[in-house]
């Protein structure tokens, strides 16, 4: 480096030096200092397993979650979802792209001739109200970080913005699973698109609660002109609300991801 950049950059380390000092990084899910992420919070978020909800609604896609919602990985996902921990993107997004792996390694080979396609991701889209009160779109982001992840694994990964609300809804929170399946029905818009045979559509979203949100996005995809063929229709979360009752995890697939601070 020259002397001319030796000043810029003495500048920059100062001021990052400077932004611990005065903003100390503590891990969003357990609150240790020295990591956005500390190594045991990114391990609970390598853990895949079907999500299932209690109340299995009819229609609920098959969905892979990386983690359980339950624990620090909450307070880690509602800091990026609600408090504005955009930085989370980061490791939230690569435990997303490795649910995303999963899920799609549960099908079967595509057939001879036709092999099928890692995606396209098809994001669940937020309200206009929720968007506004966050000042962001938090799944978006979800779903740009996981892509970045899929394709430096060598996954030809793409989004596809097919998926519009209509109407109003209710805030989820607070609401049973009846509740919640009657806000969304029929809120979900498909916006038409012809897709290529060999398609599979992978839902994205950031949590599974009831699964009512998963099911209706599912239901308006089974809309769209597919080719005079069945395209499975697929979830994956970040993470999931656990049952009572315990099941086994999904076994991480090949080349497994590293969930970054």
């Amino acid at each position: 480096m020259g002397r001319a950049g030796m000043p810029v950059a003495l500048c920059t380390l100062g001021a990052r030096v400077l932004a611990d000092l005065v903003l100390p990084q503590d891990c969003a899910g357990c609150a240790v200092p020295g990591a956005l992420l500390c190594p045991a919070c990114r391990a609970r978020l390598a853990r895949p397993r079907l999500a299932e909800p209690r109340r299995h609604p009819p229609g609920f896609p098959p969905t892979v979650a990386a983690g359980a919602y339950a624990g620090p990985v909450r307070p880690a996902v509602l800091a990026f979802k609600e408090r504005g921990r955009a930085e989370l993107a980061g490791p939230l997004g690569t435990a997303l792209a490795l649910a995303v792996v999963a899920v799609l390694t549960g099908l079967p080979p595509a057939p001879p001739g036709r092999p099928g396609s890692a995606g396209p991701l098809v994001l669940v889209p937020s309200s206009a109200a929720a968007v506004r009160s966050r000042g962001r779109d938090h799944v978006r982001e979800l779903a740009r970080s996981a892509v970045v992840e899929l394709r430096r694994a060598g996954v030809p990964a793409v989004t596809l913005p097919v998926l519009g609300r209509a109407g109003r809804t209710r805030d989820s929170a607070g609401l049973d699973a009846a509740q919640r399946r009657a806000n969304l029905a029929g809120r979900f818009r498909a916006r038409p698109v012809v897709l290529p045979p060999g398609s599979r559509l992978v839902l994205v979203d950031d949590v599974v609660s009831s699964g009512a949100t998963l099911t209706e996005a599912a239901r308006a995809l089974a809309a769209l002109d597919r080719g005079g063929e069945d395209t499975p229709v697929l979830g994956a979360v970040v993470a999931a609300t656990p049952r009572r009752v315990r099941r086994p995890a999904v076994p991480p697939p090949p080349g497994a991801f590293t969930v970054r601070c």
